[in-house]
């Protein structure tokens, strides 16, 4: 399955009897890309650099080596605690999302292994309700976090998401502390976090787990923030700097520690998992500290 737009053939090509469907338009640099040359590069576009959005699962498949991917607690799904109605039931949306993306949730969460080190992943798909965090997602990323702190090894969490999801109301907001909390036990334990951001990564995630991370990785372009430009404009009636939402503005102000191209990221994260383990998985030693003399009788 393609997971971006594909773009109107101008009329130049049309004369050409080039089919529609088989190429795609770089917004940034109007190049044009064959799909399956674009699909085979990851969904980056090779001559600017364009990271378009790419699946869960194809994200799994270019991070981890092949065969050792094990998928956990796939059957948890959404549920409708509110009984929520707008234009439509929240069911017959969720039916809406699993018909469209193919998949059961808005992650992907399991163990695998990047260049032969064990890993706890979670993986988010914007595709599924926009990557929106409901009561699933958040009980999902935790257990990926418990599952790193029960084996001793990194977590990893790639988020993609317009943030939490409002038809679960306060179940959804709640998954922000829940995520956090395990996170903190994780942390306490001396076990690595590397978050990754993608575009784009908002609103309730970007204000919990994702800016957590003890590394935290951009990919180029992505956009990072809790509310949209125009509603920060709006609330502090100040001209916002150009970009200050982008990984690169992020980068510049010290809210992100590495910007990572997609086709680099499982060298880069070899190497960061390499360091990591070394000081992280060894326990502290706890340094004798020699009593104090008994005062002499004045």
């Amino acid at each position: 399955m393609s997971h971006f737009a594909k773009p109107k053939l101008s009329a130049s090509r049309k004369k050409k009897n080039i089919p529609e469907g088989l190429w795609t338009k770089c917004p940034v640099s109007g190049e044009i890309v064959f799909n399956k040359d674009l699909e085979q590069n990851l969904m980056v576009v090779p001559k600017s650099g364009y990271h378009f959005p790419i699946g869960s699962r194809e994200r799994i498949a270019s991070m981890v080596d092949d065969g050792t991917f094990e998928e956990f607690d796939a059957g948890i799904k959404s549920t409708d605690p509110l009984k929520f109605v707008d234009s439509a039931a929240y069911p017959d949306r969720i039916k809406k999302y699993e018909k469209e993306s193919g998949l059961p949730e808005a992650v992907i969460c399991g163990t695998g292994k990047i260049n032969g080190l064990e890993v706890s992943l979670a993986v988010m798909d914007f595709r599924f309700c926009g990557g929106a965090m409901g009561a699933a997602v958040g009980e999902k990323i935790t257990r990926a976090i418990e599952r790193a702190l029960k084996k001793k090894t990194a977590c990893i969490i790639v988020s993609a998401s317009a943030g939490a999801r409002m038809q679960e109301g306060i179940f959804s907001l709640m998954q922000m502390a829940k995520t956090s909390a395990a996170l903190g036990r994780l942390a306490q334990a001396k076990l690595p976090f590397i978050s990754i951001l993608t575009y784009p990564t908002t609103g309730g995630v970007s204000a919990s787990f994702a800016t957590l991370g003890d590394v935290i990785i951009a990919e180029p372009g992505a956009l990072v923030g809790f509310a949209g430009a125009r509603v920060i404009k709006e609330t502090t009636k100040q001209t916002l700097p150009p970009g200050f939402q982008t990984a690169e503005f992020l980068l510049k102000h010290g809210l992100v520690d590495q910007i990572v191209s997609r086709l680099e990221m499982r060298d880069r994260l070899t190497s960061l998992l390499q360091a990591l383990q070394v000081h992280k998985y060894q326990p502290r030693k706890t340094a004798t500290v020699a009593p104090f003399p008994a005062a002499a009788a004045g």
